[in-house]
């Protein structure tokens, strides 16, 4: 094993100008105390010129060998000749066994291995530096490497800078605790860093603005931020600075085909090619694009190359780096723009099959099939919105063209609806109007309505948001005979015309809609008006005094929520105010706190409306009963102020202006003082017990009742006492002479 080596491959090589040294990662590498420590990150990320930085730096340490490694040290020999010479350069006093000629597998296990061992234990602190070890592929010189890195003699580190991702001892390192790792998240330059290196190469500290736009194209990688920021060293004027960004781009471009895409196969340059249409790149899409084998090159460039970076929230799934997404995207185009086409087509195909319709719109429509995207969009819109993701919906309307949108009615009322569920009525008018205009038929649009019976049910919902309950109740009639049972358009019209009566005071005419909501909503699988029909069902039994029905609907109202997913959407405060009432009346005050809060946090949580006015009112108004039962009279005050600046939105207050009447004033109107022959006999019995320190489901067993009845005649006393928990219960008993 004595090849020659060239000097140059035992030295660092020169600082590039405008270095900036990085404390942040020499800091890291100083306080790394594990005999392995890797650096795996892509082409241009900074590695070597960070660890010559810090190999200058470990006079306190020991000394340092450092090895430049290529294609020609590819070999078990040339490789362990080359890792003695380096060792050799800084301890010409190792045992000159260790330069025995010729290496085999038996020579290595019996002579070289235990020989380089020993030899290189019991001396001061030595640190081998390794750098390009994507170079050495060879099985057995990654096999006789990988026998070294685990028997490590005790005082000697190996530093180890890659391009890829090392395989096999890296894990079993790992998993004893032997090794210190840099990835590409922690080589990148921050924000801070990137200032720092463009103020250096442009000789003056860049705008804000252009220090972020260049730290968002290059996401901190070293390369980039260098080529660009060299390209724009003090530019003559904009149009000069425009020239230099295309300048500077073209070289990033240049760099990555040379020490990326030039290295790759030709298998893997084609499937990096096909799957640059997409925005993830996960086995299932890039096997449409690029075969079968797609799986296992992904999995091997996102090794090898590490530009395809893991999403976070799944790190199979993977995306370009901005800059390699830029060189494909050059490429592909050079084969012409019916390539590109057809990769957009495949795509979106494969997107459509499995349902997910955000990239099966962008495919779609980038690759110029606008029927398509529209055939996506009106697949996908009603179960979208049904389960409160009316969001997701406007993006997939948003990555249509405009003129396409406004063009098609169906496309309209489908807008119209995404506003609704995201609590936008006014703009969901606005595009009711141009659906009216755009109306050519008998057009369909979503289960089993027209474009005009479904935006005449857009419409009552719109009116229900902004409080307008008599326009809705007027319009609301009509909505509901527009449509066919057992669909979502029945059951929004029903919820709505409900609604509108709920507030009006008409509780038997609202029960009777909002349960045909409830079925249809149920049959149609739509939770949004599931949720909402069941909320606004629950209030309507308990203003019309039935408490048990309403207990039984408040549980049916919470588990709709739960299930479908709709806690932090508007439609699900009413459930949230309706149990909040029934607790308080309970005098369960505390559970009821909980549950309010969380109707006011969804409130608060809203961009616009917070749901129709009416149930905001009667949020704030059941807070300030709350406030009221704790005594405290300054948010109580506060709240009622609330729940009557809301109900001053609404077109008809309705039942609101009975609520808010009770408690005119600073405090609550003090009702007739009850008698003794108000309360049954039962009631009397349980308000006795009250007394004392028994829980109801204690008092029941006393009284041989259920847990169930005791719970309804607590209710009753409160009423009829107007209480709001069992001392206050107690103590108006005894001034009203009941007990």
């Amino acid at each position: 094993m004595t090849s020659s080596v060239a000097t140059f491959k035992l030295h660092p090589p020169v600082q590039p100008p405008h270095l900036l040294t990085r404390p942040r990662l020499l800091r890291r590498l100083d306080a790394a105390t594990e005999p392995v420590v890797v650096l795996s990150a892509p082409a241009g990320a900074g590695k070597t010129v960070l660890l010559t930085e810090w190999a200058q730096g470990l006079a306190a340490r020991g000394e340092c060998a450092w090895l430049s490694l290529d294609a020609y040290d590819n070999a078990p020999g040339r490789l362990w000749s080359c890792i003695l010479r380096a060792v050799h350069h800084v301890r010409p006093n190792l045992p000159g066994r260790l330069d025995s000629d010729g290496w085999t597998v038996d020579a290595w296990i019996e002579e070289i291995l235990p020989g380089l061992v020993t030899g290189l234990g019991g001396e001061e602190p030595l640190t081998l530096i390794l750098d390009g070890l994507e170079s050495i592929t060879d099985a057995d010189a990654v096999r006789s490497l990988a026998d070294f890195l685990t028997r490590l003699p005790p005082g000697f580190r190996v530093v180890l800078s890659t391009r890829h991702i090392p395989g096999s001892p890296l894990p079993t390192l790992r998993a004893r605790g032997l090794t210190a790792e840099l990835t590409l998240h922690e080589l990148a330059f921050t924000p801070e860093e990137t200032q720092a290196v463009l103020t250096g190469l442009l000789g003056s500290a860049p705008t804000e603005d252009a220090s972020r736009s260049l730290y968002e194209a290059t996401e901190g990688w070293a390369a980039g931020l260098c080529i660009m920021g060299r390209t724009l060293a003090r530019p003559a004027n904009e149009a000069a600075t425009e020239g230099n960004l295309a300048r500077g781009g073209q070289a990033v471009t240049e760099y990555l085909a040379t020490e990326v895409l030039d290295r790759l196969t030709a298998e893997q340059r084609r499937f990096l090619l096909r799957t640059s249409v997409l925005d993830e790149l996960s086995a299932g899409p890039c096997q449409a694009l690029a075969g079968d084998r797609a799986g296992v090159l992904l999995r091997e460039l996102a090794r090898t190359v590490q530009l395809l970076v893991p999403v976070a929230a799944d790190p199979s799934v993977y995306r370009h780096h901005p800059g390699l997404s830029a060189l494909l995207s050059d490429v592909l185009g050079s084969e012409g723009s019916d390539t590109v086409v057809s990769l957009h087509r495949s795509a979106a195909q494969w997107y459509s099959r499995r349902g997910e319709t955000t990239a099966a719109v962008r495919h779609w429509t980038l690759g110029g099939a606008e029927s398509a995207a529209v055939a996506s969009v009106l697949d996908g819109w009603e179960k979208a919105v049904s389960a409160g993701r009316g969001a997701q919906v406007s993006q997939w309307l948003d990555l249509l063209p405009p003129r396409t949108v406004a063009a098609d009615a169906r496309l309209c009322v489908v807008a119209a609806m995404a506003a609704l569920s995201g609590d936008a009525p006014e703009t969901a008018r606005r595009w009711l109007d141009v659906a009216r205009l755009r109306q050519t038929g008998s057009e369909t649009v979503g289960e089993g309505g027209t474009v005009s019976d479904a935006a005449a049910v857009a419409q009552v919902v719109a009116c229900c948001l902004k409080g307008e309950m008599l326009t809705a109740g007027r319009l609301g009639e009509a909505a509901v005979a527009g449509t066919l049972p057992l669909t979502a358009w029945r059951a929004l019209a029903c919820t709505a015309r409900g609604a509108a009566l709920l507030w009006t005071r008409r509780y038997e005419e609202a029960e009777a809609l909002l349960a045909e909501a409830t079925r249809d909503a149920h049959a149609a699988g739509h939770g949004l008006a599931l949720v909402r029909a069941l909320g606004l069902r629950t209030l309507c039994a308990l203003l019309a005094g039935r408490h048990e029905l309403a207990r039984v609907l408040s549980d049916e109202a919470l588990e709709a929520v739960e299930s479908v997913g709709l806690g932090r959407h508007f439609v699900s405060v009413a459930a949230y105010v309706g149990r909040a009432v029934l607790l308080l009346e309970e005098g369960e005050t505390e559970e009821a706190e909980r549950v309010l809060a969380g109707a006011e946090a969804v409130l608060a949580g809203s961009p616009r409306t917070g749901g129709e006015p009416h149930v905001r009112a009667l949020c704030h108004f059941t807070r300030s009963r709350l406030e009221s039962a704790r005594r405290n009279t300054d948010a109580a005050r506060e709240a009622r102020e609330a729940a009557e600046r809301a109900a001053a939105r609404c077109e008809a207050p309705g039942v609101l202006t009975d609520l808010l009447g009770r408690t005119g004033g600073d405090t609550v109107r003090a009702p007739a003082a009850p008698r003794p022959q108000d309360l049954s006999v039962g009631e009397r019995r349980v308000l006795r017990a009250l007394c004392g320190p028994l829980t109801l489901r204690e008092i029941a067993s006393e009284l041989y009742v259920s847990h169930n009845t005791v719970k309804t005649q607590v209710r009753a006393i409160f009423r009829k006492l107007d209480a709001h928990d069992r001392g206050g219960a107690v103590a108006r008993a005894r001034e009203c002479g009941v007990l």
